[in-house]
């Protein structure tokens, strides 16, 4: 970990993290989406076999209901019990009442308001690799799901042998999942966004992934809309003297264990800031005067994951504006929010938790204006009309009221 100052320009950097993307990813992803986008299915199988090394004809891009059901036997027993506790959890924080409709009327007869209504298709890209992310199915699909969304849609990378992680089917099960897709990469981000003869196109894009992922997300929103483009995952942990030192090096080395994943730490210590330089691989450690200055670098920095590991850190956490999640006191790690706490662990990365914020039922919820008013009302609003059309040079959207009052 290399211990660096807010005056330098490394600082000024990572602050800016989420800025940087390279050329190559940029240029090979817009290939593959105009490529999908044009050859549909066709495109989607060759890059199957490009990427994934797996050969699949276009009836097997779908994974079939008896492959789902079937998943479960080549599970522990144990596992859908195991679960439970998890998407219990994530059931009940996203259990709260949706969003009610707004009505507000005058008394000139003008009724404005809003309406609220669930997507109706949503697309889940669950990352395969070396790991399959199976917290992140129920991470993603039960805050859709309680929603409203209509219908949701998974897709993964196949394994080698062109077969479904049987921990993600399973789980996709339990949570009544749609449709799942064996197909992964920048290619899966175009067939959801575009739609293929085999896959519909959806309404919006959830889930983490890799850099050509995250690329192709941000080249296809507008098409559609997307949560937000992942980065590598990343904490920050706010420690003094009074910080357990052997659980602050636990959780910046946890980091480690993602690909490309960084390490904040933010101290008062000198001492911490000394033994986290030669315990953790990599990082970058800031030393602070005080615990003000440490919350004015945290919202700077604006982390994924947060934690503050001090006394009182409420009265911190009350002052952070810029975070992805906040993780209080000593016995909060990041895991327990990856896993089971119950918020979704789908969070905004690279210094984005300054504008976005982590995954959850508005994501999936489209607000629609609702507008009504009588004759009296828009003959009280005519001279405002006439002026304000005549100052932008649109004289027949006045002239559209006029045909109402003449």
């Amino acid at each position: 970990m290399k211990i660096i100052s807010t005056n330098s320009q490394e600082w000024q950097r990572l602050c800016s993290r989420q800025l940087a993307r390279k050329r190559r990813v940029e240029a090979t992803v817009r290939q593959v989406l105009d490529d999908v986008h044009t050859r549909g299915d066709d495109a989607l199988l060759r890059y199957t076999r490009r990427f994934d090394r797996v050969r699949l004809t276009a009836r097997q891009l779908r994974v079939t209901e008896a492959e789902i059901s079937g998943a479960f036997q080549h599970l522990d027993p144990k596992f859908a019990l195991q679960l439970k506790s998890a998407i219990q959890n994530v059931n009940a924080f996203y259990g709260r009442p949706r969003l009610k409709p707004v009505k507000m009327v005058d008394g000139d007869g003008v009724v404005l308001g809003e309406k609220f209504d669930p997507l109706e298709r949503v697309g889940v890209y669950i990352p395969g690799g070396t790991a399959s992310l199976v917290s992140t199915v129920y991470m993603t699909v039960i805050p859709a799901k309680r929603a409203g969304v209509k219908r949701v849609i998974l897709a993964t990378p196949p394994r080698k042998d062109g077969s479904v992680d049987p921990h993600i089917l399973a789980v996709a099960s339990l949570l009544d999942v749609d449709e799942v897709y064996r197909i992964g990469g920048a290619q899966a981000i175009a067939a959801m966004a575009f739609g293929t003869k085999s896959i519909a196109k959806v309404d919006k894009i959830v889930g983490p992934g890799n850099a050509f992922v995250a690329e192709a997300k941000r080249q296809v929103f507008g098409f559609v809309d997307v949560d937000t483009i992942a980065g590598p995952s990343e904490i920050a942990v706010i420690a003094n003297r009074s910080s357990n030192a052997q659980y602050v090096l636990a959780d910046l080395l946890g980091e480690t264990e993602h690909a490309g994943g960084l390490g904040f730490l933010i101290t008062t210590s000198k001492a911490l800031a000394k033994l986290a330089r030669t315990q953790i691989p990599r990082g970058y450690c800031v030393v602070v005067k005080n615990l003000d200055e440490a919350v004015e670098v945290a919202n700077r920095l604006a982390p994924e994951h947060l934690e503050i590991m001090v006394r009182q850190p409420l009265k911190l956490a009350r002052r952070i504006t810029h975070a992805g999640a906040i993780f209080l006191g000593p016995y909060s790690p990041v895991t327990v929010g990856d896993y089971i706490a119950g918020p979704s662990h789908v969070l905004p990365t690279g210094g984005a938790a300054r504008a976005f914020s982590g995954l959850g039922i508005d994501d999936f919820i489209r607000r629609t204006h609702v507008i009504s008013y009588t004759k009296k009302a828009l003959e009280r609003f005519r001279e405002p009309l006439e002026r304000l059309t005549a100052i932008e040079g649109l004289p027949r959207h006045f002239d559209a009221v006029k045909a109402r009052l003449t």
